[in-house]
Protein backbone atom coordinates (compact mmCIF):
# COMPACT_ATOMS: atom_id res chain seq x y z
CA UNK A 1 0.00 0.00 0.00
CA UNK A 2 2.84 2.55 0.71
CA UNK A 3 3.92 1.55 -2.61
CA UNK A 4 0.73 2.56 -4.25
CA UNK A 5 1.39 5.98 -1.94
CA UNK A 6 4.71 6.97 -2.95
CA UNK A 7 3.71 6.60 -6.79
CA UNK A 8 0.59 8.64 -6.63
CA UNK A 9 1.94 11.41 -4.58
CA UNK A 10 4.98 11.38 -6.82
CA UNK A 11 5.05 14.71 -8.78
CA UNK A 12 7.02 13.03 -12.04
CA UNK A 13 3.64 10.66 -11.88
CA UNK A 14 1.53 13.46 -12.92
CA UNK A 15 3.63 14.95 -15.08
CA UNK A 16 3.98 12.32 -17.02
CA UNK A 17 -0.01 11.98 -17.04
CA UNK A 18 0.20 15.49 -18.62
CA UNK A 19 2.71 14.80 -21.27
CA UNK A 20 1.32 10.85 -22.09
CA UNK A 21 -1.83 12.72 -22.65
CA UNK A 22 -1.30 15.18 -24.86
CA UNK A 23 -0.93 13.05 -28.48
CA UNK A 24 -4.34 11.51 -27.25
CA UNK A 25 -5.87 14.97 -26.44
CA UNK A 26 -5.11 16.47 -30.08
CA UNK A 27 -5.99 12.76 -31.29
CA UNK A 28 -9.09 12.98 -29.76
CA UNK A 29 -10.14 15.74 -30.55
CA UNK A 30 -9.59 15.75 -34.58
CA UNK A 31 -11.72 12.49 -34.11
CA UNK A 32 -14.39 14.25 -32.38
CA UNK A 33 -14.92 17.01 -35.40
CA UNK A 34 -14.64 14.61 -37.78
CA UNK A 35 -17.69 12.77 -36.35
CA UNK A 36 -19.18 15.91 -34.85
CA UNK A 37 -19.92 16.51 -38.81
CA UNK A 38 -20.99 13.21 -39.34
CA UNK A 39 -18.04 11.64 -40.98
CA UNK A 40 -15.53 8.47 -39.06
CA UNK A 41 -12.25 8.80 -39.87
CA UNK A 42 -10.36 5.65 -39.11
CA UNK A 43 -7.54 6.90 -41.22
CA UNK A 44 -6.57 8.28 -38.10
CA UNK A 45 -3.63 5.92 -37.12
CA UNK A 46 -2.12 6.59 -40.66
CA UNK A 47 -2.22 10.33 -40.06
CA UNK A 48 -0.96 10.68 -36.38
CA UNK A 49 2.48 8.39 -38.10
CA UNK A 50 2.51 10.91 -41.01
CA UNK A 51 2.58 13.38 -39.28
CA UNK A 52 5.14 12.51 -36.60
CA UNK A 53 7.11 12.07 -39.27
CA UNK A 54 6.76 15.14 -41.40
CA UNK A 55 6.99 17.42 -38.12
CA UNK A 56 10.70 15.00 -37.26
CA UNK A 57 11.66 15.78 -41.32
CA UNK A 58 10.83 19.40 -41.06
CA UNK A 59 13.08 19.87 -38.04
CA UNK A 60 15.57 17.70 -38.96
CA UNK A 61 16.05 19.43 -42.70
CA UNK A 62 16.76 22.42 -40.49
CA UNK A 63 13.25 24.02 -39.93
CA UNK A 64 11.92 25.60 -36.48
CA UNK A 65 9.93 23.54 -34.13
CA UNK A 66 6.47 25.00 -34.52
CA UNK A 67 7.31 25.29 -38.69
CA UNK A 68 7.69 21.03 -37.47
CA UNK A 69 3.62 21.43 -36.06
CA UNK A 70 2.83 23.51 -38.88
CA UNK A 71 3.79 20.76 -41.46
CA UNK A 72 2.37 17.75 -39.43
CA UNK A 73 -0.77 19.63 -39.31
CA UNK A 74 -0.87 20.51 -43.48
CA UNK A 75 0.30 16.59 -43.98
CA UNK A 76 -2.72 15.61 -41.87
CA UNK A 77 -5.32 18.22 -43.66
CA UNK A 78 -3.88 16.76 -46.70
CA UNK A 79 -5.16 12.88 -46.12
CA UNK A 80 -8.08 14.81 -44.80
CA UNK A 81 -8.98 16.09 -47.79
CA UNK A 82 -8.62 12.49 -49.49
CA UNK A 83 -10.63 11.37 -46.77
CA UNK A 84 -13.35 13.58 -47.29
CA UNK A 85 -13.35 13.35 -51.40
CA UNK A 86 -13.96 9.84 -51.03
CA UNK A 87 -16.33 9.10 -48.34
CA UNK A 88 -18.28 13.15 -48.75
CA UNK A 89 -19.11 13.91 -52.35
CA UNK A 90 -18.29 10.53 -53.81
CA UNK A 91 -20.02 8.55 -50.75
CA UNK A 92 -17.50 5.78 -50.41
CA UNK A 93 -17.37 3.64 -47.41
CA UNK A 94 -16.08 5.54 -44.46
CA UNK A 95 -14.90 2.52 -42.55
CA UNK A 96 -12.98 1.43 -45.67
CA UNK A 97 -11.85 4.59 -46.92
CA UNK A 98 -10.32 5.46 -43.41
CA UNK A 99 -8.88 1.70 -42.98
CA UNK A 100 -7.06 2.41 -46.75
CA UNK A 101 -5.50 5.91 -45.28
CA UNK A 102 -4.02 4.41 -42.14
CA UNK A 103 -2.52 1.78 -44.34
CA UNK A 104 -1.27 3.92 -47.33
CA UNK A 105 -0.24 7.37 -44.56
CA UNK A 106 2.06 4.56 -42.15
CA UNK A 107 3.41 2.73 -45.69
CA UNK A 108 4.49 6.63 -47.10
CA UNK A 109 5.57 7.58 -44.03
CA UNK A 110 8.40 4.93 -43.61
CA UNK A 111 9.00 5.49 -47.59
CA UNK A 112 9.66 8.97 -47.34
CA UNK A 113 11.85 8.16 -44.02
CA UNK A 114 13.55 5.74 -45.62
CA UNK A 115 14.53 8.17 -48.53
CA UNK A 116 15.44 11.08 -46.09
CA UNK A 117 18.00 8.86 -44.23
CA UNK A 118 18.95 5.48 -46.51
CA UNK A 119 21.81 4.97 -44.81
CA UNK A 120 21.05 5.49 -40.58
CA UNK A 121 21.21 2.75 -38.82
CA UNK A 122 19.35 4.16 -35.51
CA UNK A 123 17.06 6.69 -36.07
CA UNK A 124 18.37 10.25 -36.27
CA UNK A 125 17.62 12.89 -33.62
CA UNK A 126 16.38 16.24 -33.20
CA UNK A 127 16.48 19.13 -30.43
CA UNK A 128 12.72 18.84 -28.76
CA UNK A 129 10.71 20.75 -27.35
CA UNK A 130 11.76 22.18 -24.01
CA UNK A 131 9.42 21.91 -20.71
CA UNK A 132 8.53 25.78 -20.40
CA UNK A 133 8.22 26.76 -16.86
CA UNK A 134 5.09 29.65 -16.53
CA UNK A 135 7.15 32.02 -14.04
CA UNK A 136 5.37 32.22 -10.41
CA UNK A 137 2.80 29.48 -11.23
CA UNK A 138 5.48 26.58 -11.40
CA UNK A 139 6.47 27.56 -8.37
CA UNK A 140 3.10 26.54 -6.30
CA UNK A 141 3.38 23.40 -4.31
CA UNK A 142 2.96 20.05 -6.48
CA UNK A 143 0.44 21.45 -8.88
CA UNK A 144 2.63 24.14 -10.26
CA UNK A 145 5.66 21.56 -11.47
CA UNK A 146 2.64 19.56 -12.73
CA UNK A 147 0.45 22.04 -14.63
CA UNK A 148 2.97 24.81 -15.45
CA UNK A 149 5.89 22.87 -16.41
CA UNK A 150 5.35 21.40 -19.52
CA UNK A 151 6.40 22.05 -23.42
CA UNK A 152 4.52 24.25 -25.05
CA UNK A 153 2.57 22.28 -27.40
CA UNK A 154 0.56 20.65 -24.16
CA UNK A 155 -0.25 23.95 -23.38
CA UNK A 156 -1.67 24.40 -26.94
CA UNK A 157 -3.36 21.06 -26.43
CA UNK A 158 -5.10 22.22 -23.28
CA UNK A 159 -6.17 25.52 -24.91
CA UNK A 160 -7.92 23.77 -28.14
CA UNK A 161 -9.96 21.86 -25.81
CA UNK A 162 -11.46 25.06 -24.09
CA UNK A 163 -11.13 26.58 -28.02
CA UNK A 164 -13.02 23.48 -29.84
CA UNK A 165 -15.84 23.59 -26.69
CA UNK A 166 -16.69 27.49 -27.18
CA UNK A 167 -16.47 27.08 -30.91
CA UNK A 168 -19.24 24.04 -30.74
CA UNK A 169 -21.60 25.05 -28.28
CA UNK A 170 -21.49 29.03 -28.48
CA UNK A 171 -20.76 29.89 -32.52
CA UNK A 172 -23.12 29.28 -35.48
CA UNK A 173 -20.19 27.75 -37.10
CA UNK A 174 -20.30 25.41 -34.00
CA UNK A 175 -24.34 24.90 -34.10
CA UNK A 176 -23.66 24.03 -37.97
CA UNK A 177 -21.59 21.62 -37.59
CA UNK A 178 -23.35 19.84 -34.87
CA UNK A 179 -26.08 19.76 -36.94
CA UNK A 180 -24.44 18.46 -39.91
CA UNK A 181 -23.56 15.43 -38.31
CA UNK A 182 -27.24 15.36 -37.27
CA UNK A 183 -29.48 16.30 -40.03
CA UNK A 184 -27.39 17.79 -42.91
CA UNK A 185 -30.48 17.91 -44.53
CA UNK A 186 -31.90 20.96 -42.34
CA UNK A 187 -28.23 22.33 -42.62
CA UNK A 188 -28.64 22.30 -46.73
CA UNK A 189 -32.37 24.26 -45.73
CA UNK A 190 -30.60 27.00 -44.59
CA UNK A 191 -28.35 27.81 -47.37
CA UNK A 192 -25.44 25.97 -45.91
CA UNK A 193 -23.47 23.86 -48.10
CA UNK A 194 -23.25 20.49 -45.82
CA UNK A 195 -20.74 18.62 -48.52
CA UNK A 196 -18.25 21.34 -47.89
CA UNK A 197 -18.62 21.70 -44.87
CA UNK A 198 -18.17 18.20 -43.83
CA UNK A 199 -14.96 18.40 -46.28
CA UNK A 200 -13.31 21.24 -44.32
CA UNK A 201 -14.59 20.17 -40.75
CA UNK A 202 -12.49 16.99 -41.83
CA UNK A 203 -9.47 18.85 -43.17
CA UNK A 204 -9.43 20.38 -39.66
CA UNK A 205 -9.96 17.40 -37.51
CA UNK A 206 -7.07 15.67 -39.36
CA UNK A 207 -4.81 18.84 -38.70
CA UNK A 208 -5.47 18.33 -35.08
CA UNK A 209 -4.34 14.70 -35.84
CA UNK A 210 -1.03 15.66 -37.57
CA UNK A 211 -0.03 17.81 -34.81
CA UNK A 212 -1.02 14.99 -32.21
CA UNK A 213 1.97 12.58 -34.28
CA UNK A 214 4.15 15.74 -34.35
CA UNK A 215 4.04 15.86 -30.57
CA UNK A 216 5.61 12.27 -30.18
CA UNK A 217 8.57 13.41 -32.36
CA UNK A 218 9.44 16.94 -31.20
CA UNK A 219 8.04 16.50 -28.07
CA UNK A 220 7.97 13.00 -26.19
CA UNK A 221 10.56 12.19 -28.39
CA UNK A 222 13.08 13.48 -30.40
CA UNK A 223 13.38 11.16 -33.73
CA UNK A 224 10.78 8.97 -35.52
CA UNK A 225 10.17 5.23 -35.90
CA UNK A 226 7.65 3.83 -37.97
CA UNK A 227 5.67 2.36 -34.91
CA UNK A 228 6.02 4.73 -32.35
CA UNK A 229 1.77 5.72 -32.69
CA UNK A 230 1.42 2.17 -30.83
CA UNK A 231 -2.12 2.37 -31.55
CA UNK A 232 -2.64 5.61 -29.80
CA UNK A 233 -5.04 6.27 -32.63
CA UNK A 234 -7.46 3.28 -32.39
CA UNK A 235 -7.52 5.02 -28.60
CA UNK A 236 -8.70 8.57 -29.77
CA UNK A 237 -11.79 6.57 -31.54
CA UNK A 238 -12.57 4.84 -28.22
CA UNK A 239 -12.06 7.73 -26.26
CA UNK A 240 -14.45 9.95 -28.50
CA UNK A 241 -17.45 7.62 -27.34
CA UNK A 242 -16.15 7.75 -23.88
CA UNK A 243 -16.19 11.49 -24.24
CA UNK A 244 -20.12 11.14 -25.25
CA UNK A 245 -18.70 13.54 -28.55
CA UNK A 246 -17.15 16.47 -25.75
CA UNK A 247 -14.76 18.13 -25.95
CA UNK A 248 -14.51 18.59 -21.93
CA UNK A 249 -15.02 14.91 -21.27
CA UNK A 250 -12.53 14.01 -24.30
CA UNK A 251 -9.85 15.97 -21.83
CA UNK A 252 -10.59 13.56 -18.94
CA UNK A 253 -10.83 10.38 -21.27
CA UNK A 254 -7.33 11.62 -22.42
CA UNK A 255 -5.97 12.01 -18.72
CA UNK A 256 -7.81 8.98 -17.55
CA UNK A 257 -5.85 6.44 -20.35
CA UNK A 258 -2.87 8.84 -19.64
CA UNK A 259 -2.87 7.84 -15.97
CA UNK A 260 -3.22 3.88 -16.39
CA UNK A 261 -0.24 4.13 -18.84
CA UNK A 262 2.02 6.76 -16.35
CA UNK A 263 0.72 3.93 -12.98
CA UNK A 264 1.58 0.76 -15.13
CA UNK A 265 4.71 1.39 -15.72
CA UNK A 266 6.18 2.96 -12.70
CA UNK A 267 4.52 -0.53 -11.38
CA UNK A 268 6.51 -2.35 -13.37
CA UNK A 269 9.67 -0.85 -11.41
CA UNK A 270 8.54 -1.89 -7.88
CA UNK A 271 6.46 -5.11 -8.78
CA UNK A 272 8.42 -8.08 -9.50
CA UNK A 273 7.68 -11.52 -10.27
CA UNK A 274 5.20 -10.53 -12.68
CA UNK A 275 5.30 -10.55 -16.38
CA UNK A 276 5.29 -6.63 -17.86
CA UNK A 277 2.99 -7.71 -20.35
CA UNK A 278 0.64 -7.60 -18.25
CA UNK A 279 1.25 -4.53 -16.56
CA UNK A 280 1.32 -3.56 -20.66
CA UNK A 281 -2.21 -4.61 -20.91
CA UNK A 282 -3.23 -3.00 -18.30
CA UNK A 283 -4.49 0.95 -19.37
CA UNK A 284 -6.49 -1.15 -22.52
CA UNK A 285 -8.24 -3.50 -20.10
CA UNK A 286 -9.28 -0.52 -17.81
CA UNK A 287 -9.58 1.87 -20.72
CA UNK A 288 -12.16 -0.60 -22.07
CA UNK A 289 -14.14 -1.07 -18.65
CA UNK A 290 -14.73 2.50 -18.57
CA UNK A 291 -15.65 2.62 -22.33
CA UNK A 292 -18.32 0.13 -21.72
CA UNK A 293 -20.08 2.16 -18.49
CA UNK A 294 -19.80 5.27 -20.77
CA UNK A 295 -21.16 4.08 -24.09
CA UNK A 296 -24.35 3.24 -22.19
CA UNK A 297 -25.26 6.52 -21.80
CA UNK A 298 -23.69 7.55 -25.24
CA UNK A 299 -25.99 9.62 -27.90
CA UNK A 300 -24.47 9.00 -31.20
CA UNK A 301 -24.63 11.70 -33.99
CA UNK A 302 -27.71 10.96 -36.08
CA UNK A 303 -25.92 11.49 -39.54
CA UNK A 304 -22.85 9.27 -38.43
CA UNK A 305 -21.75 7.66 -41.45
CA UNK A 306 -24.40 8.30 -43.51
CA UNK A 307 -23.77 9.79 -46.96
CA UNK A 308 -25.35 13.48 -47.99
CA UNK A 309 -26.73 13.52 -51.32
CA UNK A 310 -28.89 16.61 -52.18
CA UNK A 311 -32.22 15.96 -52.96
CA UNK A 312 -32.83 12.31 -51.38
CA UNK A 313 -34.16 11.96 -47.87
Amino acid sequence: MSVLLDILSSVGMWEAVLRIATPLILGTLGVLLCERVGVLNLGIEGIMTFGAMVGWLTVYSGGDLWVGILAAAAGGAAFGFLHALLTVPLGLSQHVTGLGITLFASSFSYYVFRLAVPTASSPPTVEPFRPLAVPVLSDIPFIGPVLFNQTAPTYMALILVAVLAWGLYRTPLGLAIRMTGENPHAVDAQGIDPIWLRIGTIMAGSALMGMGGAFLTLAAFNSFFPTMVQGRGWICVALVVFALWRPGRALLGALLFAFFDAFQLRLQTVVEGVPYQLFLMLPYILSIVALIVMARRARVPQALMQPYRRGER
